[in-house]
């Protein structure tokens, strides 16, 4: 029997290794599953949980106000060294490029047991942007034995970087298998009855890159968009984080055209990208899941590891420019053929089946590792 430990600590980690998790379990008979999670986010990381039925082995619930980079990796270098020892699992799969996936990663290195990537292969070559994922996710590119790429340009991005063809497999994006789970027909909320009859644009800001200065122009944008478009309103789940959420209400406490809001349930939050006319964002997953939606992105931030959906129409790079920012959603706002086009492009991001390839590959990677073993005995 196989063991694999998924560790995960955020939200976007949880949602897209869930159904992972749950392939896993249907395949109970063939492979075991162990899950830690660190809670680098808590709140909303639980949330998750409950919406998928995962109830974890191990909680290192790390999160602590005013945490820094180097004290989470330290804290779970520290806190998975005992797990790792006790359970010995065959394979730690990892997912992304937060603190926690590098962390892990690093520990389970440290024991010698084989890391599996899952969204491996992103890049945009920049280590600052976006800040710390792009260093993560390449450091833990250098230590994973198995890549699970979302794309073909994933592949082509580990390619260059000369990792292993035969370890590299593209799934599609569990993202896309999530969505399942969580969009329903029928949906209905109390910030929609606000929304009643207007063109809703979802915003979503709270990247590390983007506070201070890049934040403000954003918000300001929102603000110009709303004065000019009576039929807008803008819904923000905000960040936690008091350097957004302060901003966030100095800039729009007096406009009642926006709605701050707490951060959302992963269920709320997919329906409510289903029901919005369209995305502001500078998140990552979003940029996957809008364009599954049928929604057009518009990506407030200077570089995009995804550049798959800028190159099928779904996404567009618009960086933190105010006056950018207005004239990109003025125009979807404003032309309609501008806006079925990125609405009905073709997502790329795949077809809700990664979660079986993944689990398939770990299966089949342990297979032909026992093959060999007994053919060199």
């Amino acid at each position: 029997m196989i063991k694999v430990m998924s560790i995960f600590g955020t939200r976007p980690e949880a949602i897209k290794m869930a159904p992972i998790i749950q392939e896993m379990e249907r395949r109970k008979n063939e492979i075991e599953s162990v899950i830690c999670v660190t809670a680098q986010h808590r709140e909303m990381l639980d949330s998750v949980l409950e919406t998928f039925n995962i109830i974890p082995d191990y909680d290192l619930n790390i999160m602590k106000k005013g945490q820094t980079l180097d004290s989470v990796t330290g804290i779970i270098l520290q806190g998975l060294n005992g797990i790792l020892e006790k359970e010995q699992p065959d394979m730690v799969l990892v997912h992304g490029d937060t603190t926690t996936t590098f962390a892990s990663a690093l520990a389970a290195f440290y024991h010698k047991i084989p890391v599996g990537h899952v969204e491996a292969g992103l890049r945009t070559h920049n280590l600052y942007s976006p800040y710390p994922e792009e260093a993560n996710r390449q450091m833990v590119g250098n230590i994973a034995e198995l890549h699970f790429t979302p794309t073909m340009q994933s592949l082509k991005n580990l390619l260059q970087e000369n990792k292993d063809p035969e370890k590299i497999y593209v799934t599609g994006n569990t993202a896309i298998d999530a969505l399942k789970t969580t969009v329903r027909k029928e949906y209905d909320s109390s910030v929609l009855h606000w929304a009643k009859d207007a063109r809703i644009i979802l915003l979503t800001a709270h990247r590390r890159e983007n506070w201070g200065a890049p934040l403000k122009r954003v918000f300001s944008a929102v603000n110009k968009i709303t004065e000019q478009y009576p039929d807008v309103r803008v819904i923000y789940p905000c960040h936690m984080n008091p350097a957004v959420r302060g901003l966030a209400d100095e800039m729009f406490g007096s406009n009642n055209r926006v709605r701050v809001i707490e951060p959302l349930e992963v269920t709320d939050f997919h329906n409510l990208i289903k029901k919005s006319y369209l995305v502001l964002t500078d998140s990552g997953g979003i940029q996957e899941e809008g364009p599954s939606l049928g929604k057009p992105v518009l990506v407030v931030r200077e570089t995009t590891e995804r550049p798959e959906g800028v190159e099928a129409g779904t996404l567009k790079l618009v960086g933190t420019s105010t006056e950018n920012i207005v004239r990109q959603v003025s125009r979807l706002l404003d032309d309609n053929k501008e806006y079925e086009r990125m609405s009905r492009a073709e997502n790329p991001y795949g077809d809700g089946h990664a979660s079986e390839r993944i689990v398939n590959a770990v299966i089949r990677y342990f297979r032909n590792k026992e093959m060999g073993e007994s053919i060199s005995a």
